[in-house]
């Protein structure tokens, strides 16, 4: 119970306030630099040997290895390194859900990497059931789950076809009495085409073929919002959404304008504040969680990320050349960050 009321004591806390190594004030983690560091990665991609291939940088040829010796620094205050036997032992007989796209599978990837390596000899198990896949540290009962929701609102196939309802979020029922809750969604709202998963867009009983996206966006986390205000018990589950994980696909944001991907892209940029600005839609998602009622801790990664122009798989992903990736992550690489912020959230 120890645990539970501390935890939820961070959660009401002031957002992005940490519990800094060392220091009694409050630390915002998310402000800093990146550093070169020896001893990181925190692992090898070949200590985790359920890496999924679009994640697995090295093995699909990438020889460059600098872009792992590097760790963020926060202005002012540390991070505690990243220790997995405690974070298991703290959630011992608890469970953890990634809510999203890519992005979360990303971070759940990188997680489930990061606490296999430290207790490599523990049992774990791998199951997937639909839509939510469920990794399980047998020898501490802890289950890290994903849930891929796109949207986090309902993609509902009616008569008219796939329809985006977003006042609408049935799919959260699993979403309950679960221990942490790390939500996100973005990449996916723009989308259109082939790819584009929906045929018509529904608010209450208006049909749209299409809408601003962005104003869309703002709809569909506000019933998110509201779906968490009214059914979280914030003493009995912790809350987190992921802010926007950007992408790298025009080298005149970060100051090389012959740049048209992130290919051979071997430093992340040394200074604090990315060159070419933050996206707008990661000033929705905070006005958004501003208004709630129930705490949620913002996982302000957006700035960090967008400093990591080397980080992403680029032509060593799971479409090779053809497919140039810089939108994900390698792993082991920056999402392991990001789980590293969240550990110092719930020490």
């Amino acid at each position: 119970m120890g645990f539970w009321v501390l935890g939820v004591f961070f959660i009401c806390a002031v957002v992005c306030i940490g519990n800094a190594v060392g220091i009694e004030e409050k630390c915002d983690f998310f402000q800093g630099r990146w550093v070169r560091d020896e001893t990181y990665p925190l692992y090898m991609a070949e200590e985790c040997p359920f890496t999924e291939r679009e994640f697995n940088c090295q093995k699909n040829g990438r020889l460059d290895d600098l872009y792992l010796k590097f760790r963020w620094q926060p202005n002012g205050c540390d991070l505690q390194r990243f220790d997995g036997q405690d974070f298991l032992e703290k959630f011992s007989g608890k469970s953890i859900m990634f809510v999203g796209d890519s992005l979360s599978r990303n971070q759940w990837q990188s997680l489930t990497c990061m606490l296999h390596s430290s207790v490599p000899q523990a049992q774990y198990n791998v199951t997937r059931v639909g839509d939510i896949s469920i990794f399980t540290f047998m020898d501490y009962d802890v289950k890290v789950m994903l849930h891929r929701s796109v949207y986090l609102v309902d993609v509902v196939l009616e008569k008219i076809g796939r329809v985006l309802k977003l006042d609408s979020i049935n799919g959260g029922k699993i979403w309950k009495n679960i221990d942490m809750l790390i939500f996100n969604t973005w990449h996916w709202w723009n989308r259109r085409g082939p790819s584009q998963p929906w045929d018509y867009i529904q608010i209450g009983k208006k049909i749209l073929k299409d809408m601003d996206r962005m104003v869309a966006f703002e709809k569909a986390l506000r019933t998110w919002a509201n779906w968490v205000d009214f059914n979280i018990d914030p003493t009995k589950s912790m809350v987190f959404f992921q802010g926007v994980s950007p992408s790298h696909y025009n080298g005149t944001s970060w100051g090389e304008p012959s740049a048209k991907n992130c290919v051979r892209e071997k430093l992340p940029l040394l200074v604090s504040t990315y060159p070419g600005g933050l996206p707008p839609a990661l000033g929705v998602q905070k006005g958004v969680i501003s208004r709630m009622k129930k705490a949620v801790q913002f996982l302000d990664v957006t700035n960090l990320s967008l400093l990591r122009k080397d980080g992403h798989p680029s032509m060593y992903g799971l479409g090779g050349p053809a497919g140039m990736d810089c939108s994900h992550w390698c792993l082991s690489g920056v999402p392991d960050i990001w789980n590293e912020i969240l550990y110092n959230l719930i020490l």
